[in-house]
């Protein structure tokens, strides 16, 4: 199983810089092992229905980009820099680790300015990261960030455009609530409040987890024997009752459908046997490649993904490798938009 078997050509007019308006308006490619169908995310009520259970992912995207300044003293007087901060996770103690532009330039100790309210102090600086501290906690540090702070787009969308103000509620879900996340469930974008009332209406009952996605997950895949590969770690919560919902519909033999791989990667790692999933507060670096036997997920919505990516080899290990082949042959024929502000699929193993 090597990198390369994972790879396809995309051109790049096809990475979506925006998401479609409204959200529900996005394509949606829905597969078996033996059809394949084009519709659109608005049809999602007419596809599920009483006995399926629909797994959201609560984490909220923080505006993770700071651009700030640190002064130096030196011999010809005060030397001002700028320095561009990306946020990565929360460190303990308070502090956060980051990554910075440009590091190598920076010192432990050196205070970097973002605005008139927030401030940072470097506290370390190692293996290509630094770990800060913030001069604000809670909800001011919350109200500050959100001031001073834009939404860290993915890189393959920041390489075309800069993000604005419109990426802080289009790079959004519907149902955020925890922060800590810099980097969306892109799937989870698709859904509005009328979305979400249609499909109550239709029965389909909702299961809300947390996994605050981290920037690791764009890092690139970078051995050739993928088996050999090590995932970030990244936060996640299964509440008791969260689990008990889920167990539920397991044993009644409906369908859990999470919402984007970060909830099928959360749920999976709660598992404990086939068909069943305990609560979960901890970090996970779950790696789903071809050969995993899915344990609670029975189907999955998810975007696009990325060639040579491991979520790339998660929906192979869902569908097959040879499927999922021709669903995106498919929907590059078919002029589906790819990766976080494109257009959806509803995998459907059997």
């Amino acid at each position: 199983m090597n990198l390369s078997d994972f790879d396809f050509d995309l051109p790049e007019g096809r990475i979506a810089t925006r998401p479609a308006r409204p959200r529900t308006a996005a394509k949606l490619l829905v597969a078996t092992p033996d059809t394949i169908r084009d519709l659109t995310v608005a049809d999602l009520p007419h596809l599920l229905g009483p006995g399926d259970r629909l797994v959201l992912n609560t984490t909220k995207v923080i505006p993770a980009r700071l651009s700030g300044r640190r002064t130096r003293q030196s011999a010809q007087g005060e030397v001002v820099a700028r320095v561009e901060v990306t946020l990565l996770e929360p460190a303990p103690g308070g502090d956060w680790m980051a990554l910075a532009k440009p590091l190598r330039k920076l010192k432990e100790g050196e205070e970097i300015v973002f605005s008139d309210a927030l401030s940072a102090r470097i506290a370390a600086i190692a293996e290509g990261q630094m770990r800060i501290r913030f001069n604000l906690t809670g909800p001011d540090f919350d109200a500050a960030l959100a001031e001073a702070g834009a939404m860290p787009l993915p890189p393959y969308i920041a390489a075309l455009r800069a993000p604005d103000e419109q990426d802080k509620t289009d790079y959004q879900t519907v149902f955020a609530q925890k922060p800590g996340a810099v980097a969306a469930p892109t799937a989870s974008l698709h859904f509005t409040p009328d979305l979400l009332e249609k499909l109550r209406d239709k029965g389909v009952q909702f299961t809300e987890v947390t996994l605050h996605v981290g920037a690791g997950t764009f890092l690139p895949v970078k051995v050739e024997d993928v088996t050999t590969h090590r995932m970030h770690a990244e936060w996640g919560e299964v509440t008791p009752q969260a689990a008990a919902e889920i167990n539920a519909t397991k044993a009644a033999g409906g369908r859990v459908i999470p919402v984007g791989t970060t909830a099928l990667r959360l749920i999976e790692s709660a598992a404990t046997g086939p068909g069943v999933i305990a609560p979960f507060a901890a970090t996970t670096d779950i790696f789903i490649y071809p050969g995993y036997r899915f344990r609670i997920a029975d189907a999955l919505m998810t975007n696009f993904h990325v060639p040579k990516s491991t979520l790339l080899m998660l929906v192979s290990a869902l569908m097959g490798q040879d499927r999922i082949r021709a669903i995106y042959d498919h929907a590059l024929t078919k002029n589906y938009r790819f990766f976080s502000y494109g257009d959806a699929s509803l995998l459907l193993p059997g």
